[in-house]
């Protein structure tokens, strides 16, 4: 009775060592300006705060066009997830907000050429009356790290 005791304790002791929080942080995408992490893994999961078309250096101005801003958001998501040692393959679920729904087209354009080649992740497309900095997009990502193409 006591060694089966002993054999239930030894599992679960790395498991919930695995599902500890771990906040991501890397210069080479914007600064987190708030209270928030730039991403938080989790298991094998990494939950990343919205990407806007900050850069990496605060004296880079944020680009007119929605379709420069869009590049800029998923150069920012790349750093972050990389970060983290993810891969764009391994992103499962997407939000993107934008001020304006006339943009659509230009962003899933960009968005297309991102992930195009790998299974497209699971998304949602919301308008919105307003995004900070006075962006255009913003873009969420969520990733699993068991998933490759």
């Amino acid at each position: 009775m006591s060694t089966d005791n002993h054999h239930h304790h030894h599992p679960h002791h790395s498991h919930s060592r695995n599902h500890a929080k771990k906040a991501i942080q890397t210069d080479q995408a914007p600064a987190a300006i708030g209270p928030y992490s730039q991403a938080v893994h989790v298991g094998p999961l990494l939950f990343c705060s919205g990407q806007i078309a900050l850069s990496a250096n605060p004296q880079t101005p944020i680009p007119e066009s929605v379709k420069d801003q869009t590049l800029q958001v998923l150069k920012n998501i790349d750093e972050v997830i990389n970060a983290a040692g993810f891969k764009r393959d391994q992103i499962v679920k997407t939000t993107i907000f934008l001020v304006d729904m006339a943009d659509f087209q230009a962003v899933n354009e960009i968005y297309g050429e991102y992930f195009a080649g790998l299974t497209p992740p699971a998304r949602s497309t919301v308008a919105v009356v307003g995004l900070p900095k006075g962006v255009k997009v913003e873009i969420e990502v969520t990733a699993f790290e068991a998933v490759t193409k």
